[in-house]
């Protein structure tokens, strides 16, 4: 979400190679606590990083993306997502 600014859950569960009750759980917790925003478009739920977190948190957020995103598994998580043929923005997904 750092990098892409917002996802589809459809994309998050391609790019982790998870189910999506498993992504939409863990997405749910990050949202009740305010770390992450969601917002709806048609089928899809989109989720980025809440623009009302402080300054700080953005910060870490931010600073930890960019210092593991050249090791796995996250080097892998964004090489799956951009292999990613039907993503929403590019065809329709089905999410």
């Amino acid at each position: 979400m750092q990098r892409q600014g917002e996802l589809c859950v459809c994309e998050m569960t391609h790019a982790l190679g998870m189910v999506q009750p498993k992504v939409s759980r863990h997405l749910a917790l990050l949202r009740e606590a305010g770390v992450v925003q969601d917002r709806r478009d048609g089928l899809w739920i989109f989720y980025r990083v809440h623009p009302d977190l402080p300054g700080w948190a953005r910060q870490v957020i931010a600073e930890v993306a960019a210092g593991v995103g050249s090791y796995e598994p996250y080097a892998g998580d964004a090489g799956r997502l951009k292999s990613m043929t039907d993503r929403p923005r590019v065809s329709s997904c089905g999410c």
